[in-house]
């Protein structure tokens, strides 16, 4: 018999599948592997926790900007948790600024700043949203994309669920809603979490200077018509954005204090973390570069056309 393309036999088939079948397995047993590897020798470095720091939004990029420095230099890995005040609009890095409705904002009294990473526009309420960031040298970390947002998102999940929260990445198609704010964006499975079929966290990363820094946003409370508020342009309803946004006090019985107490306690325990503090030096640099770029109307109004300072 003389076996094409088309003709092959059942027993041909089955053992393509069974082949497909363990290759599969063996790529999936691989990358645990490299994770676990990772997680291993991330716990093996000099990590500092910086608890809840409450600052600014332009003061907080510029932070996890200096961190990033700092651990490519050689000097300590960071995870910190952090909250904004006041109340924030953070942009992606090139979202266009004539989505924003800046006089709600101004009016409202809050700040608009430009993140480093991509993505939506982000409203950072100073009670409902409690953020994070992991800063590493990028040779410690999976180099595959994928790998490293599931390493580093790890400590995230745990902290999440150990305050009753059935929280995962999302598995399902969740299609835009409306592209410039994040939350509304269609969900990727890379850094999107979902806890009952709606958004609770999402998740980012940029390589600079040969360091990783990871920052993300969890929603503790949802304040739907605000966080619409700062922008401009859509016809999303509060009740539409509530149907895709949850926060964590809608699903457990927990405080903002108790839950940031958890995300603290689950990253420190990731790396095995030291308290610490910034140093003198870090603080002044980050002082400079909130004022000379993260406030900077040149960055922060800049077009998706601008080059970057």
């Amino acid at each position: 018999m003389v076996v094409g393309a088309i003709g092959r036999s059942g027993r041909e088939r089955r053992t393509d599948r069974v082949s497909a079948s363990v290759e599969i397995t063996f790529i999936s047993l691989a990358r645990i592997q490299r994770m676990n590897d990772s997680e291993g020798a991330l716990a093996d470095r000099e990590w500092r926790l910086i608890r809840e720091d409450i600052r600014p939004g332009p003061m907080q990029m510029a932070l996890d900007e200096i961190a990033g420095e700092t651990a490519a230099a050689g000097g300590p890995r960071t995870v910190r948790v952090y909250s904004w005040e006041p109340s924030c609009l953070s942009l992606g890095y090139g979202q266009d600024p004539e989505t924003v409705d800046w006089e709600f904002c101004e009016r409202e009294g809050i700040e608009v700043t430009r993140r480093p990473t991509g993505g939506g526009g982000i409203y950072h309420d100073h009670h409902g949203d409690v953020a994070y960031s992991i800063v590493a040298p990028k040779d410690e970390l999976p180099g595959d994309l994928m790998d490293c947002y599931h390493v580093l998102c790890e400590p995230i999940l745990d902290a999440i669920r150990s305050v009753g929260v059935d929280v995962d990445f999302v598995d399902d198609d969740m299609p835009v809603i409306w592209h410039p704010a994040c939350y509304l964006r269609a969900l990727h499975p890379a850094h999107d979490m979902v806890a009952e079929g709606r958004k609770i966290a999402g998740n980012a990363q940029y390589r600079r200077r040969d360091a990783v820094v990871q920052h993300g946003s969890l929603t503790y409370s949802v304040d739907a018509e605000t966080h619409l508020g700062v922008f401009d342009g859509h016809d999303v309803t509060p009740e539409e954005f509530r149907e895709r946004v949850v926060g964590i006090d809608e699903l457990a019985d927990v405080s903002r204090e108790a839950f940031v107490e958890a995300l603290t306690d689950s990253l420190a325990a990731f790396v095995d973390a030291e308290a610490g503090s910034w140093t003198d030096d870090e603080l002044e640099r980050a002082r400079t570069r909130a004022d000379e770029k993260y406030r900077d109307s040149e960055w922060v109004r800049r077009t998706p056309q601008s080059s970057s300072k």
